[in-house]
């Protein structure tokens, strides 16, 4: 008896529910080699380390081999007692492995120079120092290859380790200078190309002892004034930008009008009354070349080539792809490397003026050539063609013409109209 009979509610009065099939898992197969306890754990997921090859897990040795542990003793090269110690060895087929400690090959010392007595009483005398004093330094640096501050500690004066690292730096440095007389050959030594500074160590190690000893507010007040100082400097950066573009561009103005002229016009002399001193005055910036540089400032460190290129792009962009190949033929003809081998500053500006100079060459030329296709009529002197309508050609009268004349002329011009318009 049930809730549903208690109710008098029938048995069936919901209908049944389908069961959903679960998709069958997929059988993995336990991999040889690996026990059912371990596989059980992982769950057939790789492992994080690599693991040994399942292949090899049971592999076994040669039936001709025979490998045994042996204690056994051993020398080492690293030692100079020939102390002799034991340890365990695998030994195949009774022989025992030959040859130095595998461990020897890591003991590496450094190479300490050594000194003659006429030696130092020639090149290493200093007042502030004894040969005993300089001898007990040498021979601390081998033993404890140049661990300066273990040096420091087991030096008998009262010697700082600055004035510790001075000695033994100088004196290997004057070594070195008087066994290589020839200063080529020693010129790329770290002695000698970065010689050790006693004064710049202290004072290294005395501003690191007081930003170590701060305090966590000094700290946080560090680097708000650090913050406020870069926001500062970021916040500049524009209005130096517009303003150094602007002082650049201004110049160009009249530059620019006179470039912008037609070619066989001509551009009216300044006032009498403006008298100007004769000064030599660089060629100012183009204003492609002003707002490339202008941009380039933003990233604070640039290559001049990538500027160079910057430059050529802005001042290329007026002109097409044939122009552009005409300049770069033309610079080939002379001689002269697409791109500068030393970029500096005077050459970048001496390469880009040249490539200006020959893009103007080629735009007199063409002005020219168009120029001579409009002068070739008359100067052939061949006014048998008839001549197109009136709009195309415009008559000026002479002022010595009459009014008969004028009449004249006027009415050939209409006749000459009509006719066009028939054939």
């Amino acid at each position: 008896m049930d809730a549903k009979d208690i109710l008098g509610l029938p048995k069936n009065s919901f209908p049944p529910q389908e069961k959903k099939s679960r998709p069958p898992k997929e059988s993995q197969r336990k991999p040889d080699g690996i026990s059912r306890e371990v596989y059980a754990l992982t769950g057939g997921l790789a492992p994080l380390m690599p693991a040994v090859d399942s292949s090899q897990l049971k592999r076994r040795p040669p039936p001709d081999e025979k490998v045994a542990w042996q204690w056994l003793g051993f020398t080492s090269s690293a030692r100079k007692d020939n102390l002799h110690l034991y340890h365990w060895v695998r030994v195949v087929n009774g022989v025992p492995p030959t040859g130095d400690y595998s461990f020897a090959k890591y003991n590496k010392s450094v190479d300490i120079t050594r000194y003659t007595d006429e030696e130092y009483e020639k090149y290493l005398t200093d007042p502030r120092w004894t040969k005993e004093e300089t001898d007990q330094l040498f021979d601390l640096c081998e033993q404890f290859d140049l661990r300066f501050i273990v040096i420091a500690d087991r030096f008998p004066s009262s010697r700082t380790l600055e004035e510790l690292k001075d000695r033994y730096y100088s004196v290997s440095r004057a070594l070195l200078i008087a066994r290589n007389p020839s200063s080529v050959d020693i010129a790329a030594h770290p002695l000698l190309k970065e010689p050790y500074n006693i004064s710049r160590d202290v004072e290294r190690k005395r501003a690191m002892s007081l930003v170590l000893s701060q305090t966590r507010q000094q700290e946080q007040r560090d680097e708000e004034v650090l913050a406020e100082a870069k926001r500062i400097a970021q916040s500049r950066i524009p209005a130096k930008v517009s303003q150094e573009s602007e002082m650049a561009v201004a110049p160009n103005a009249g530059v620019e009008v006179t470039e912008r002229t037609i070619p066989g016009e001509t551009v009216s002399p300044p006032p009498s009354n403006a008298q100007h001193p004769l000064i030599p005055v660089p060629p100012p910036l183009s204003t492609e070349n002003a707002s490339t540089l202008a941009s380039l400032r933003i990233l604070r460190v640039y290559l001049r080539t990538y500027a160079l290129e910057q430059m050529l792009q802005a001042a290329s962009s007026t002109a097409g792809l044939r122009t552009i190949k005409r300049v770069e033929q033309t610079l080939q003809d002379l001689g002269v490397n697409l791109k500068p081998r030393v970029p500096t500053k005077a050459v970048c500006a001496e390469h880009l003026e040249l490539r200006k100079e020959i893009l103007t060459l080629l735009n007199l030329q063409k002005q020219l050539q168009y120029k001579e296709a409009e002068g070739l009529p008359f100067r052939e002197g061949s006014f048998t063609e008839t001549p197109g309508t009136p709009k195309d050609r415009t008559f000026v009268p002479d002022s010595s013409f009459g009014g008969n004349e004028l009449c004249t002329c006027n009415l050939i011009y209409l006749l000459l109209g009509i006719l066009s318009t028939f054939y």
